[in-house]
């Protein structure tokens, strides 16, 4: 069940825009790759940006999403890169990554007092980390986050205010990195 619509070929307009007229559209991905993983869930990935440009720099990724209309973007931009669509909460691929990553304020865009089985769904694949960033003061806070992270197995070892790892000090957005 998804409770917003996308048209994903609009979705990644904004961003490919974006990096036309200069802004660096790959901050998550930057952020992903300092951990060096060799294989990456972009859990919630959208049109596919994060994962592309893992996988340009050589990471093996698997991106899955909900939204039919991204991952129809997302397969035509990347038809090497394996898709899937799935609601994360009942999520099941049968292995486990180096880095699950959350970009996009993915856990905002789950249906109210679902978040626990997303964050449960997407644990299940983390083998090292798991990396979220998302925006605050929306209806879902980092004291359920943390919670549902950690009735998932999950221990937090990071926080950052921003993906360029600017310290976090209760600011409207936060990426936490947890631990399995």
């Amino acid at each position: 069940m998804t409770t917003t619509q996308w048209n994903g070929d609009e979705y990644q307009r904004r961003f490919d825009e974006l990096a036309a007229a200069g802004a660096d559209v790959h901050g998550e991905a930057a952020f992903v790759r300092a951990y060096r993983p060799a294989s990456v869930l972009d859990a919630g990935c959208g049109t596919g940006r994060v994962a592309v440009e893992l996988a340009r720099h050589g990471v093996d990724v698997v991106g899955t999403d909900v939204d039919p209309s991204m991952l129809a973007t997302a397969r035509r931009t990347a038809p090497g890169i394996t898709w899937v669509e799935s609601d994360l909460a009942a999520l099941d691929l049968g292995r486990r990554f180096d880095v699950v990553v959350m970009a996009g304020n993915v856990p905002l865009f789950t249906p109210p007092g679902t978040q626990a089985a997303l964050v449960a769904g997407v644990a299940r694949h983390v083998g090292g980390l798991l990396v979220a960033g998302f925006g605050l003061g929306r209806g879902y806070g980092l004291a359920d986050y943390d919670e549902h992270a950690r009735a998932a197995g999950l221990t937090l070892v990071e926080r950052f205010a921003t993906w360029d790892r600017e310290p976090f000090a209760d600011g409207d957005y936060a990426v936490s990195v947890h631990r399995a």
